[in-house]
Order: C-alpha cells, then sequence, then structure tokens
C-alpha cells in the first residue's frame, strides 16, 4: 500500500505540469513582467521580484518609435484586467480566444523598462 502512496504522489505533479497550456505559459510570463521593477517604476508599486535575468540593466536610451507603445498606470491596468479573462479562457478550453486577449494584454503593457 505504501508503494502505491508514493507512486501517486509522483504521479499528481506530472499530471499538473502537463495540463499546463500555451496561453497559460504565457499568463504567468506577462504576470512577472508586471511584477518586475520596470512595471513598478511605470505604476510606482514595489517591485514583488527582481527581474529577469535576461532584463537590460537599464532601458534602451531615447523614445519608443511608436508612442503607442510607452507604458502607463492606466494601460497596465487594462492589461490586468485582460489577463484575468484571458486566464477565465483558458480555464474554459478556449485557446484561441486566451491568445487573442493576451495579444491585446501585451499591447496595452507596451514597452516596459
Amino acid at each position: 500500500m505504501r508503494a502505491t502512496l508514493i507512486g501517486a504522489s509522483i504521479l499528481i505533479p506530472l499530471a499538473t505540469a502537463a495540463a499546463a497550456t500555451p496561453c497559460a505559459e504565457q499568463i504567468a510570463t506577462i504576470e512577472r513582467r508586471l511584477e518586475s521593477p520596470g512595471a513598478a517604476a511605470v505604476t510606482g508599486s514595489t517591485p514583488t521580484t527582481q527581474g529577469s535575468p535576461k532584463a537590460l540593466d537599464a532601458p534602451p536610451a531615447g523614445k519608443p518609435s511608436d508612442p503607442a507603445t510607452v507604458p502607463n498606470p492606466g494601460r497596465i491596468a487594462e492589461a490586468r484586467d485582460l489577463i484575468a479573462k484571458a486566464r477565465e479562457q483558458d480555464r474554459a478550453g478556449n485557446e484561441r480566444a486566451c491568445e487573442d486577449t493576451m495579444t491585446r494584454a501585451k499591447e496595452r503593457i507596451g514597452a516596459l523598462p
């Protein structure tokens, strides 16, 4: 009986990892971005993570060529709402709608420092 319980405990995490969808991975990635020091600088909040090891040490010099990519607190709040919607779509199994919503969320976020 003990061997059965140990075997079952190994299968549960494997099944959970296999259930992760590409959209769920996008959601997790963007949420990490929104908790980064760059996002905190835009929103005036305290960062909850150290950021990505792949991140630049400082934002690129100059202004973005597309003014629509300049982040601001309102657009980041809209993106958070879209991410919540995408999470619901992902749970419902609507992968295409989730990906479309995540694309809109990324557009709202813009280029974070």
